[in-house]
């Protein structure tokens, strides 16, 4: 494979502003490795990114969801990734040191000096840290996971939320066959936790989204979810009562910015249940939120941040099958210039219907 000199890239330069640019392609040393890609996946946190209220440095590269084939790779890092020049690698988001006793107790996505692809700013290096881009550098402590090339990219590149999925949903919560869950949102990692939940064997799969979410709760149907409820119009407090014989063993809320189904949580796990917390609101504050409920139903309550190889794993292996529809998640293809019209249609900033699962693909 022929490395240019230079790629094209989306770098963003301010809150809602990115630009094109041509950016030069490093040499690599013996540990790591340059990646084309092939699709990056598009989700809400690239919304908040573009916004500007991650406060990520900029000039920046965003996109944390890369898929692609390896285009340059060193002998070291070849050995230790068991890859080689044109095998198609999925990379995760986090860049851990995997020396330091958070990273040697299995919990590297928690490294005190972890850095994410997207979040690192042009000055650091060669700057090639994001996915809008037509080639990224993969750093030497970076986690790929080889994956087959029969798959079309876009979906392919489901890999992310269903990862997510496979660890917000199943692994921290550690749901069991016979179990009653409550996701909280039909968004792309709403559904991805719907898959992940059957793929275990959950008994009962409730769904929770507002009325503009009709579309995104058929589909949760089509995934194995057995009720969806629009909060808007229902009463899902009995519904759930209902569904679930009095509550749900495990409730996971992926809605972004509002903070009601924090509240509302509190009421649909059962005693002795778990709630998980993947939906990052801002860091506003929950109102009305009641403390007394979670000691008079002994609630567990566990925080979710990013993925670690099991839920990618798991992910790929779901993908690779090919026995789940995930086209029908998909539904969008931009080109890579069209990057800031990808994140305005998720976010339904865009006339028209707004996305559900959606990617780039620098060769569309």
């Amino acid at each position: 494979m022929t490395l240019p000199k230079k790629t094209f890239a989306m770098v963003q330069t301010g809150p809602l502003k990115l630009e094109p640019q041509e950016l030069d392609i490093p040499q690599i040393d013996a540990d790591s490795a340059i990646l084309k890609i092939e699709a990056c996946g598009i989700c809400g946190s690239d919304y908040e990114q573009f916004e500007g209220v991650l406060a990520t440095p900029m000039p920046v590269i965003p996109g944390h969801e890369p898929l692609g084939t390896i285009a340059a790779i060193g002998d070291n890092a070849a050995k230790r990734w068991g890859v080689d020049v044109g095998d198609r690698v999925a990379v995760e988001t986090m860049i851990a040191c995997h020396c330091c006793s958070t990273c040697l107790t299995g919990s590297y996505h928690l490294c005190s000096s972890r850095r994410i692809y997207s979040y690192i700013p042009l000055k650091d290096q060669h700057g090639l840290w994001g996915a809008y881009s037509q080639y990224m550098f993969i750093d030497k402590n970076a986690v790929i996971h080889k994956m087959s090339k029969d798959i079309p990219a876009e979906i392919a590149v489901i890999f992310n939320p269903l990862g997510a999925g496979f660890r917000w949903a199943v692994e921290i919560p550690q749901t069991q066959p016979g179990d009653t869950v409550v996701i909280m949102g039909p968004g792309q990692r709403g559904l991805s936790s719907v898959i992940a939940c059957k793929a275990v064997g959950a008994k009962t799969i409730i769904v929770t989204g507002l009325e503009a979410d009709a579309k995104k709760l058929a589909v949760a149907k089509e995934f194995g979810a057995d009720y969806t409820i629009d909060v808007q119009n229902e009463d899902a407090a009995t519904k759930i009562r209902e569904y679930s014989n009095g509550g749900a063993d495990v409730v996971i809320d992926v809605t972004s910015y509002a903070t009601e189904p924090v509240r509302e949580a509190l009421g649909y796990v059962k005693p002795g249940g778990t709630i998980v917390l993947a939906g990052v609101k801002g860091f506003k504050p929950v109102e009305g939120f009641v403390s007394d409920w979670i000691v008079m139903k002994e609630i567990t309550i566990k925080g979710a941040i990013g993925v670690t190889t099991k839920g990618y794993q798991n992910a790929i292996d779901l993908i690779e099958k090919g026995e789940v529809p995930l086209h029908k998640m998909h539904t969008h293809n931009f080109k890579l210039e069209e990057a800031e019209l990808a994140i305005n249609t998720l976010a339904r900033k865009v006339e028209g219907e707004g996305s559900i699962h959606s990617c780039l693909i620098p060769e569309f």
